[in-house]
């Protein structure tokens, strides 16, 4: 029986097994520790793609279906439901149970080895705020796993996987791992001692890089397509604003392929031909004609990442040459302010947790790629001002306390 450490996240995701002691991350793809979480249907083809080749596939323009922040859909209504996609019926238990696969699979041929057992890292919450669902989405992964053609997976809270990677790392008083994820934000309070660790408290929210993206999103691009815009009455005088709703789709990674439906282009051209000012709409069915929705989501993904270091633009020349939006630091701090706030909050209730007060956390290790965020980083030193700040590597902290504790696992 081997087992096979997976950090499957919202953005990203990776694997890795024990080896002679230390973690070894297993490349999927050559040259590559990190696999993006997306899924491409390549209707010509009649193929699907994973990771690299899904981006590459809807960059290139290829005809198909793009999906990113799977894990996000986990808990919901949509994941039992079935869809169509080419030729077959399929749910989102078969979508991610396929990126699963090719884990799987491509740990198997890099390994030589079968991996019948999977220690899959979890968000201490998916839903913070709804119990059913947050209990339902630990189900539907565990058949999503199933479904891969493991025989059986455990699962160890991300920020815990963590600090079992950090766990040698020296501190005065207890450790802090703050893991910013894609979809969910995650906290570990931990001792640690001759390179063991004892976990005081766990706890985190369902928040993290793509509800950045989001936020970023409604504030800078949506504007450009109509949002906050006003429809004219079909009959009488007066106008109402655009549907929320609408906007608030196109700016989530999970929701964008949704929108491509007959019945909603049919809506849009109705706003179109009733809006006081037409060019945003024209833009925005423009956006689902052609389906550049993710492409907008990229756009804004990188713009963000820019201004975090400084000075950024939202480039949107996919939909309309020139079409961009200049985005500072300062205003990523504004939009994501009480994004930020509700993650130091939580930092401090896993304190509260374990009685242990912030001014005795010796050290706090940031997890995650959406822990770069300087406005995450100000929070968390606000909060903690007395600890020595430490980074693992963003994209492999949870991996490498996977491969170390898989050894272990099932037993």
């Amino acid at each position: 029986m081997a087992t096979l450490g997976i950090d499957f996240g919202t953005s990203n995701s990776a694997c890795g097994v024990l080896v002679n002691g230390r973690p070894h991350l297993i490349e999927i793809e050559p040259g590559e520790k990190t696999l993006p979480t997306a899924v491409f249907f390549d209707f010509d083809a009649r193929r699907t793609l994973f990771g690299h080749s899904a981006n590459r596939a809807l960059i290139a323009g290829t005809e198909g279906r793009y999906m990113r922040a799977l894990k996000r859909v986990l808990g919901t209504s949509l994941m039992r439901e079935k869809r169509q996609l080419m030729n077959e019926r399929v749910d989102f238990i078969d979508i991610i149970a396929r990126f699963l696969s090719r884990l799987k699979t491509g740990a198997e041929a890099a390994c030589h080895t079968e991996f019948t057992h999977a220690l899959s890292g979890r968000p201490v919450h998916f839903h913070s705020s709804d119990p059913v669902r947050d209990a339902q989405a630990l189900t539907d992964l565990t058949e999503c796993y199933a479904r891969a053609g493991f025989a059986a997976v455990e699962f160890l809270y991300e920020p815990e996987a963590a600090a079992i990677a950090n766990g040698a790392l020296s501190t005065d008083g207890p450790g802090l791992i703050v893991d910013i994820g894609g979809g969910t934000s995650d906290f570990t309070l931990y001792t640690a001692r001759a390179g063991a660790i004892e976990v005081l408290a766990s706890h985190g929210l369902r928040l993290g890089g793509t509800n950045f993206d989001r936020r970023l999103s409604l504030d800078h691009a949506m504007p450009l397509f109509g949002a906050g815009g006003a429809i004219r009455n079909t009959f009488g005088d007066g106008a109402l604003p655009a549907p929320n709703g609408l906007f608030h789709d196109l700016a989530s990674w999970e929701k964008i392929p949704f929108l491509y439906s007959a019945q909603t282009l049919r809506d849009v051209r109705a706003m179109a031909r009733q809006a006081v000012d037409h060019a945003p709409f024209t833009r925005l069915l423009s956006v689902l004609e052609l389906e550049l929705g993710h492409d907008i989501a990229f756009a804004v993904e990188r713009g963000k990442i820019a201004a975090n270091a400084g000075t950024g633009r939202i480039d949107l020349a996919v939909v309309e040459r020139g079409l961009d939006v200049a985005l500072t630091a300062g205003e990523v701090g504004v939009s994501l302010s009480d994004q930020a706030r509700a993650i130091g909050d939580a930092a401090g209730e896993t304190c509260a947790m374990s009685g242990v007060a912030p001014k005795d956390v010796g050290s706090v290790v940031f997890v995650g790629g959406s822990s770069l965020m300087q406005v995450v980083i100000d929070r968390i030193t606000e909060m903690f001002p007395g600890a020595d700040q430490k980074r693992s590597d963003p994209f492999t902290g949870v991996v490498d306390g996977l491969a170390i504790s898989s050894a272990s696992a099932f037993r």
